[in-house]
């Protein structure tokens, strides 16, 4: 996925998360709904949530310097990571604690109609904004399932508003349903009912986010085809007897780093050794545009299993 892609569905997220968000404090406030102050509160948090993510692909993309030489590509997955905190921490936080207080102390919705007007138009925006993110998703995907797809993708700031997007749709759902029961049967606390459940959304969303994204930011390989196929160049160019061991990292979404140990036939010169390697990194990086940085190691097989016996 290109930044430009993950960007233009984070402005859309990020300009409908915004409109949300004012058109739902001001019906809490109308209205005095718990369920649509914790949407709101949930709107506001998206919004900030987008303004990050932007921030961390702007970072992303600045050129690798001397204190950072593979480049600033993890700045997303850190940003990402901070996403799913204060979704937690924020979003779930605060709605299951305004939920809590409002079923001890339920209080009556005046003029629900501004109430399902306001989250009428939330779900049109929520859902053109899901619509683009889940688009895009389609695109990156491939023929992996979406499962897959989010446990083996390595941008973080598609599936991050694709996720946050989803929870929304569903909280809109369940903040209709509430001042709904509430206004029908009189039971008040169905409204502060509805926002502990908007918070638990919340909740498990940021935590599978969270999950997802750990793994990129302390250091996670790339995906085993690229293993795969950077171990069968190595392996088959002629002077090459032993692939020993292929190492993958991703920088960034857009960046592999690959170290490769390789045992040289004994007969090779050490020229032959120097072409053997310039070609493979040249074949390596032709097939995959990602791959940014090949380290190539000559290393006998003796070596390599003894070396690797001591880290075991």
């Amino acid at each position: 996925m290109s930044s430009a892609s993950s960007k233009k569905v984070i402005y859309a997220a990020l300009v409908g998360n915004t409109l949300i968000a004012i058109t739902k404090f001001t019906a809490s406030v109308i209205t005095g709904s718990s369920a649509m102050l914790s949407e709101a509160i949930h709107s506001l948090v998206d919004t900030g949530n987008q303004v990050l993510l932007l921030h961390g692909l702007k970072q992303a993309e600045k050129p690798a310097d001397k204190d950072f030489p593979f480049g600033y590509g993890k700045e997303i997955y850190f940003w990402s990571f901070v996403v799913a905190i204060l979704i937690f921490a924020l979003g779930a936080g605060i709605s299951i604690y305004a939920g809590i207080q409002h079923i001890l102390k339920p209080e009556l919705i005046t003029n629900p109609m501004i109430n399902y007007i306001v989250l009428g138009l939330a779900l049109i925006f929520e859902g053109v904004a899901w619509y683009m993110a889940l688009r895009e998703f389609r695109k990156s995907k491939g023929k992996w399932g979406y499962l897959k797809a989010v446990q083996r993708g390595k941008d973080p700031s598609i599936f991050v508003v694709l996720f946050e997007d989803s929870a929304a749709l569903l909280g809109l759902i369940i903040a209709f349903l509430g001042v709904f029961l509430a206004q029908v049967t009189g039971i008040l606390w169905f409204d502060g009912l509805a926002s502990v459940i908007i918070g638990l959304i919340l909740g498990s969303t940021a935590v599978w986010l969270a999950i997802e994204t750990k793994g990129l930011l302390i250091g996670e390989s790339a995906n085993s085809e690229v293993n795969q196929e950077a171990q069968k160049i190595a392996a088959s160019y002629p002077g090459v007897e032993y692939v020993n061991e292929v190492l993958t990292l991703h920088m960034g979404p857009g960046f592999i780093l690959i170290n490769i140990s390789i045992n040289f036939v004994d007969e090779v010169s050490v020229t032959e050794v120097e072409q053997t390697i310039a070609a493979i990194d040249s074949e390596i990086k032709s097939k995959n545009p990602l791959v940014k940085r090949v380290f190539i190691e000559a290393e006998s097989r003796r070596a390599f299993t003894k070396s690797s016996s001591v880290v075991d």
